[in-house]
């Protein structure tokens, strides 16, 4: 038989195409690729361009109270990410730099240690035995944050990842698929959209209100091994050691700036407060600095599902600051919903609370 030139090579059938390859593109390929389908990822700037790219990958959950199906979705996810990134890491071989090593936040006064102490109570029906939240004595020394009232919050559910090593791992695993970020092609199949803040700014242009918006956010590396630790919260700044041997800073919250992509005076700030809450990070050199826009959805939560009058074409957008940390379980509910028809996505995370 003739081969066929290039031209009349008949054109790849895709079940699904995906456009952005953030944490969220690079996500839901993983798992449709894993129940079978023929995916087609897209990204003109390449896996992990944007805020999914950074730096400090702090995975905690929201505080044990006032539960809601936001937070219940949350922790899920959250309890899905073990099996999820080990799979990942098995797949392709690339370390995301994944532990669940707990966190220690700081008690700033006597108000603070009651509402804890009534978390910690509270962690036990709503997190159902899966995780603990505790209040313990500081110690005098060691990798902690400094506590004014000489108490601090440790819960086991809060875990750490490298995003930016973390998209590197989904691209491995996705490779040993046979599936590559493309810069460019032609939608095939269910079409989902996860562009981060070029996708909230297209779908604003076709409202009266703002879908969502990009908040700056700055962050630092530092050099200091603290690997296998946990997670510092203190003075409004996350403290991360990274499996690398660095400590990731951050971050900054910024509605207004000049440049989305340039570091200044507000992220020195938060290297201060680092320093100044961690004793063991005071001499610690700064090797990065990073800075980009993460994007914000109008409700806050994440914006799931599907693209309002365009039929076969979905959104999964928004997930600001705790964009990784939904990752597994925001992959699963899409899926279900773009190559099975099934509909999970709880109230408060779904297109039409945006509009």
């Amino acid at each position: 038989m003739a081969q066929m030139c290039a031209k009349e090579r008949p054109l790849a059938i895709y079940d699904l195409t995906i456009r952005g390859a953030g944490i969220f593109g690079l996500a839901v390929a993983w798992v449709a690729v894993q129940r079978g389908a023929r995916v087609q990822l897209i990204d003109p700037f390449g896996a992990g361009a944007g805020s999914s790219g950074g730096i400090v990958g702090a995975l905690a959950p929201h505080v044990p109270e006032r539960w809601n199906p936001k937070k219940a979705f949350q922790l899920e996810s959250l309890l899905m990410a073990d099996r999820f990134w080990a799979q990942i890491y098995a797949a392709g071989g690339v370390s995301p730099g994944y532990a669940r090593n707990g966190r220690l936040q700081s008690i700033a006064d006597e108000h603070a240690l009651r509402l804890a102490n009534e978390r910690a109570q509270s962690a036990i029906p709503l997190w159902n035995n899966h995780a603990t939240w505790q209040v313990l004595p500081a110690q005098s020394s060691g990798w902690q944050p400094r506590s004014t009232t000489g108490y601090l919050i440790h819960d086991s559910l809060s875990a750490l990842i490298h995003p930016r090593k973390a998209c590197q791992a989904l691209v491995a695993a996705l490779a040993a698929q046979d599936v590559t970020v493309l810069p460019e092609g032609t939608d095939h199949g269910q079409v989902l959209w996860a562009t981060g803040v070029a996708g909230l700014e297209a779908l604003t242009a076709g409202h009266t209100r703002s879908m969502g918006n990009g908040v700056k956010g700055q962050a630092a590396l530092l050099k200091h091994d603290a690997s296998g630790m946990p997670q510092l919260y203190a003075a409004g700044v996350h403290i991360i050691p990274h499996c690398d041997g660095t400590v990731a800073v951050g971050s900054t919250t910024e509605r207004s700036y000049r440049s989305a992509t340039t570091t200044d005076d507000s992220l020195n700030t938060v290297i201060k407060a680092a320093r100044t809450a961690v004793p063991a990070l005071q001499d610690a050199p700064v090797i990065e600095r990073w800075a980009s826009l993460r994007p914000r959805a109008r409700s806050r939560a994440p914006m799931l599902g599907t693209w309002p009058g365009k039929t076969g074409h979905f959104i999964a957008n928004g997930g600001y600051k705790i964009g990784f940390g939904m990752a597994p379980k925001v992959a699963e509910v899409m899926v279900d919903l773009m190559l099975e028809g099934h509909d999970t996505i709880p109230q408060g995370f779904r297109v039409e609370d945006n509009l």
